[in-house]
This record gives C-alpha cells, structure tokens and sequence, in this order.
C-alpha cells in the first residue's frame, strides 16, 4: 500500500535543516522581525547569527506572528500541489499566538483536511515531531492514526531541554514565563530551560559554568529513557556548533542505541531571547506500550 499524501505545515521555529527537510512536504511560513532598520522573515532574510550580532551591538528586535496572508497562500500551494491533508504544528501557544491563527486558517478550509495541534514546544522539540511523523506515514500509518494517537503521542513523549548564557534577553523581551531569575548570573550559573505543561517555558535546573552544561543536558534526556527500547535523540545549538559536536558525542555513549539522533540549529525568532551561545538535547520516545 502506497503511503498517504499528507503534507506538513511548520514555522519558522521548528529548526529543521534543509538537509533534514530534503524530499519531504514541509512547509514552512516564517515568523517576522522587526530591527531598528525594518521588517525581516526568519530564515529568508535573516538568520539567527544576525541576530546575535544586533543584539551585541545593543540592539533588542521585536518578534511577530507569520503574516495571515502568507499562511493562506501556503494552504493554496499545499493544495495545488496534490495533497488533500495537512498536519499543522506551530510554536507553542505559551511563546506565541501563531497557533490560534494557524488553527483558525485550518477550520477555514474546505478543500483541504488540515488539523493544527498545539505542539506546547518549540525549536528541536517539533522539528523531530515532524521527521517522525515523516517516518510513520512511509511505514503505512494512516490519517486517522496519526491525528488520532501517534500525534499526541508524540507530542507528550518528546522531551527538548536547553541551556542559556544569560536570562536578559528573555526579560527584556518578556519571555521570562516560569524560568526563574538567578541571583547568582554572575556566577556564571548556567540555567537550563524547557517546557511547562502550559507551553511556557520554565527553568528545569541549574550548573555553574558552561563545562557542565552539557553533562546535565545528558542526564535529564536520560531520566527520560526508563524502560524505553526505542527513540529518537536530538541536539541543536545557537552560536555554539562545536560544542553541540560534543554533546552529540556525549549522548551517544550514554544513550547507545537510538534510533536516530537528528541535529538542528536555532532559528532567529528563539534567538531574539535567549541570545548566542545555546545548547539544546531532547529525546523522543517511540514503543507507546511501555
């Protein structure tokens, strides 16, 4: 039996790598940035080293939504170019209102079955939603299935943690949510985030100095693992590309195993409020039965 045609509707937040996104129906619509010298598209006229540069030189750029029409206009594209079903998974509802509006778009349609969840995550933690969601369509998983249960499941049982360099960005840009101010910044602590049940995004736990930052990224993707025989693991970073190298290395040994272990690199949107200098791990669990 031929896989279904279902095609996948993401934001810029999602962090897929065009290698990752290679022969496969993502669409993506950008979320938007205004700087002091215009509006920008994430990852089509400005990226997240952009970003980290005007925010040494002082700068703090706003984010927005995807523009409306531009949502509407991919629908189209996705509908002309054969496909009659559509899963949707945008930034959390806790960073952005990106979801309520793709959601509506959705409802809308009455030439496509498209469906939008709200993924309560962001960054790794829906772009390997999404290439294994790929997966399980080329292995004969059907519509019904997927919106059913696997989405869901999926959703609930990927779990992305990131560390941070400083908490300003998030302050300033009103972010902050449940992740907790440390006194001790100067310090150089370390405070490593994720996301809450709500989608915001919420301090996790905390080290003192970036050498072990990447220690404790492995122990909470393994606190995950239990009983587990199969998943996927992830790792991204923000301005740190060697040290996500290590990382991955790190995982590796301390997770053998795995399935996959998928790698990405932040988007310009996130970078607005957690700056240059990010490591991310996540794990996904796969055998729902356990």
């Amino acid at each position: 039996m031929n896989p279904e045609k279902i095609a996948f509707l993401v934001d810029s937040c999602a962090d897929l790598l065009e290698r990752h996104r290679q022969d496969k129906p993502i669409y993506t619509v950008p979320l938007r940035i205004s700087c002091t010298d215009g509006e920008f598209s994430d990852g089509e006229d400005i990226s997240a080293e952009e970003v980290y540069r005007r925010l040494e030189m002082g700068q703090l750029p706003r984010t927005s939504l995807p523009d409306m029409l531009r949502v509407a206009e991919t629908l189209d594209r996705i509908k002309a170019d054969g496909y009659e079903r559509v899963i949707a998974l945008p930034l959390s509802s806790g960073l952005s209102g990106t979801y309520n509006m793709v959601r509506l778009q959705c409802m809308a349609r009455r030439d496509l079955e498209a469906v939008a969840f709200d993924t309560l995550s962001g960054s790794l933690g829906i772009g390997i939603v999404v290439l294994q969601l790929w997966e399980d369509i080329q292995a004969g998983m059907g519509w019904d299935a997927l919106i059913g249960r696997r989405v869901p499941y999926l959703l609930k049982n990927t779990f992305p943690y990131f560390s941070v360099d400083t908490l300003e960005y998030l302050q300033k840009g009103g972010r902050i949510g449940k992740v907790t101010a440390l006194a001790g910044t100067l310090l150089s602590i370390k405070p490593l985030i994720t996301f809450a049940s709500d989608g915001q995004l919420q301090s996790i736990a905390k080290v003192r100095g970036r050498r072990q930052v990447q220690g404790k990224l492995i122990e909470l993707v393994k606190a995950h693992l239990g009983d587990h025989k199969q998943f996927n693991l992830a790792v991204a970073n923000g301005g740190a590309a060697e040290e996500m190298e290590e990382l991955k290395a790190g995982l590796l040994a301390a997770l053998p195993g795995c399935r996959h272990i998928w790698d990405s690199q932040l988007d310009a949107t996130l970078s607005v409020y957690i700056g240059k200098g990010v490591l991310g791990a996540g794990i996904q669990l796969l055998d729902e039965t356990v």
